[in-house]
């Protein structure tokens, strides 16, 4: 089994989107930046992990992705099944037809007990204990404010008038 960059690359996002959530929706040109991603390529592996419930997505200004479950409850085998990865140490992709007509070959039982160890290693690892390595290693999180498009206050600004407003106040200008 070879875990391709789709697999490796929605990993990656989903610990970048986990480490940042408590600051908002976390938009994906900003884990695309971070994590040196192509930003069409994020767009692609979260419609799939939104697709599976994984992640929500807020429209707008601020908006962004969040966990769509709590980060203890999602699974890195959970991710990459979502993005179409498959977990697949056979040859036949565990259909038993290895060798065609002839029916299984004789590994095929090694290859598939593999499938089921590796999916059961990946179904105990959260995501919440990958954030948790990530923050014990020391990985900084830059504190940004969520900037808003929308203000709740509106914003009053005066005007301030240099011209002589009315015709007797640019005849007084004058008389100065």
């Amino acid at each position: 089994m070879r875990l391709t960059t789709k697999g490796r690359f929605a990993v990656t996002a989903m610990i970048d989107l986990a480490l940042r959530e408590h600051t908002g929706p976390v938009a994906l040109a900003a884990i695309s930046q971070r994590q040196q991603i192509s930003l069409s390529y994020l767009e692609q592996l979260f419609g799939k992990l939104r697709r599976h419930e994984l992640v929500e997505s807020t429209r707008g200004p601020g908006g962004g992705y969040s966990l769509g479950r709590k980060a203890e409850e999602i699974t890195v085998a959970d991710i990459i099944v979502a993005v179409d990865e498959p977990i697949d140490a056979t040859g036949c992709a565990g259909k038993e037809n290895c060798l065609g007509d002839q029916g299984r070959c004789m590994t095929h039982d090694l290859w598939a007990s593999l499938n089921a160890k590796m999916i059961e290693y990946l179904d105990s690892i959260s995501l919440k204990k990958l954030v948790e390595d990530q923050l014990a290693r020391g990985i900084s999180i830059e504190e940004q404010p969520v900037k808003r498009a929308i203000s709740s206050q509106p914003v009053v600004k005066p005007i301030k008038v240099n011209a002589p407003n009315s015709v007797f106040a640019l005849g007084n200008a004058f008389n100065k």
